[in-house]
């Protein structure tokens, strides 16, 4: 991964922001635990505990997440919305998650209802960010429609199962870091590593299948100047 080794020091930080910002990038683009950062890091000569990985995740991860979010294009106006159940200590979660007809993750919430009151909220904080949509897709949840229908009134909402596969198969990364995680451990840490996990991964997993491989390369070395400007940006 290529970044500036020239960057000033955070303050109270042993390690060069540089080191911060490449354990926050294996860990969220890779399919990786603290653990098997700190293995790798060491391979390369830095020396530091799973536990000072877990800190720089939990607290820089939200800074490239923001930073990703305040540099993309406007999304699309068609919305994919669906909602997966997420066990937490032995109770049911539910994930809330909108996407655009381009892939980009509009937003996740995570809540312990499956109810139009939970639905209402989602939809809400969308419309607050990105204004009214075009298209709303979703399941045949029932929920959806007094909101959509409230808040986006001139919305063409289409409910329909096989329309919404896009999405729902934009729950599988998170499906394969709950099997890392060992589930997760709280609420506040399920919306927290989600709102990080899935801008960050997005940026660095473009949809490879629709571009050439000069293409690919293309977005890849992209996605990496975006880092480099991001790890400047870092703050304590």
């Amino acid at each position: 991964m290529r970044i500036p080794t020239s960057l000033p020091r955070l303050k109270g930080f042993r390690y060069p922001r540089e080191i911060i910002a490449c354990a926050v990038w294996a860990y969220h683009r890779f399919a990786l635990s603290t653990a098997d950062v700190e293995d790798l890091l060491a391979e390369r000569g830095v020396i530091v505990s799973r536990e000072a990985v877990r800190l720089w995740v939990n607290r820089f991860g939200r800074h490239f997440a923001n930073c990703i979010r305040r540099d993309r294009p406007r999304p699309n106006d068609k919305w994919h919305l669906d909602e997966v159940v997420v066990p937490i200590r032995g109770k049911k979660h539910w994930l809330w998650r909108a996407m655009d007809a381009n892939g980009e993750v509009l937003d996740i919430l995570v809540q312990t209802r499956r109810s139009g009151k939970a639905a209402k909220r989602f939809f809400k904080r969308l419309v607050v960010q990105f204004g009214a949509p075009r298209v709303v897709i979703t399941d045949k949840l029932r929920s959806y429609i007094k909101p959509i229908k409230t808040l986006a009134p001139d919305a063409d909402h289409r409910a329909h199962k096989r329309l919404n596969n896009a999405i729902e198969g934009a729950h599988r990364p998170t499906r394969k870091r709950e099997k890392i995680l060992g589930r997760f451990k709280s609420h506040r840490q399920a919306q927290r590593f989600l709102t990080a996990h899935d801008p960050i991964n997005l940026i660095f997993r473009p949809r490879r299948y629709r571009l050439t491989a000069t293409s690919y390369r293309h977005a890849r070395h992209d996605a990496f100047s975006l880092w480099a400007d991001y790890t400047a940006e870092m703050v304590t």
